[in-house]
């Protein structure tokens, strides 16, 4: 079954951190954009193998709103 989920990817001076909000704990990392979304999209799918398909449609769909925000800091 293929599900559409939410990934976080975000770059620090050791490379890219990367995890899905809809699933706790489901983090990943990887020196490079690409490397961080393979990893992370690996993780989510071993996550999911462990779960019940009662327990996929408990979190799944999840609604996840993004944003970004200008803020003035004195």
């Amino acid at each position: 079954m293929r599900y559409q989920l939410n990934v976080i990817l975000s770059k620090d001076q050791d490379g890219y951190y990367a995890f899905c909000p809809e699933l706790p704990g489901c983090h990943s990392q990887g020196d490079n954009f690409e490397d961080a979304q393979s990893n992370i999209r690996e993780a989510i799918e071993l996550y999911l193998e462990t779960m019940t398909s009662d327990e996929i449609a408990e979190v799944l769909p999840r609604t996840i709103i993004t944003t970004q925000m200008e803020v003035q800091v004195a």
